[in-house]
């Protein structure tokens, strides 16, 4: 069982997620906060392990919490919770060492999902963040495309990292794991990689990149 404290300064944002959590069997909601020093002031005598965690609140917001976790309860999980989608801010709550954020327009289902991986110790990063950045990235990288993928065929960096990943055998769901994105972001890249190269599945695609030296055997 997953134990959750919820921190929010909205008390009917913290019932949805409560009653959320009380719906699945896997969860336990162990606490409530309506800020980080609520939360900081329970933690002594509540025993959790991912801390559900609104970004925006008063007295000490999302952002100095996390430092304050990171420093103080180091075994805590944090997922951040947020509307916020300025990668700024992302950066900045994944540099204070938050383990995933996820959107409050984000639906029950990848809410559960994150919780899940954080508490597994993975990274998290909500669908929704992570084909915008995976937007943003193949505009950027389209600019300057990587050289020598073959006739025709220009690679980004991160369809690089992806290619040598699925040659390695790792599922959609591994490769997520690893680079800390989510599975729909892979799946996009690896879409990508049979249109640009003109193959037709996974096998013709390590094929295709062995061939031409794209990845190290």
């Amino acid at each position: 069982m997953i134990r959750v404290f919820i921190v929010d300064d909205h008390t009917l944002i913290r019932d949805g997620l409560r009653t959320l959590l009380a719906a699945d069997p896997l969860f336990a909601v162990v606490g409530e906060a309506g800020n980080g020093q609520e939360l900081l002031d329970q933690l002594p005598a509540v025993a959790a392990d991912v801390v559900l965690l609104d970004l925006n609140m008063p007295v000490l917001d999302g952002l100095a919490t996390t430092h304050r976790l990171r420093a103080e309860y180091p075994h805590l999980r944090i997922l951040l919770l947020s509307m916020m989608t300025h990668e700024r801010t992302i950066g900045e709550a994944l540099a204070a060492g938050a383990h995933g954020y996820v959107l409050k327009s984000a639906d029950k289902y990848e809410i559960v999902a994150a919780l899940q991986g954080v508490a597994a110790g993975k990274r998290f990063l909500c669908s929704e963040i992570g084909l915008g950045l995976l937007d943003k990235l193949l505009v950027q990288e389209a600019r300057n495309p990587a050289p020598d993928a073959g006739p025709g065929v220009a690679l980004t960096h991160r369809e690089r990292e992806i290619l040598q990943l699925v040659a390695s055998g790792l599922t959609n769901q591994e490769i997520a794991d690893q680079l800390f994105t989510s599975r729909r972001t892979v799946e996009s890249h690896r879409q990508s990689l049979l249109e640009k190269t003109g193959v037709k599945n996974t096998p013709a695609l390590v094929k295709y990149a062995m061939e031409r030296g794209l990845i190290q055997q």
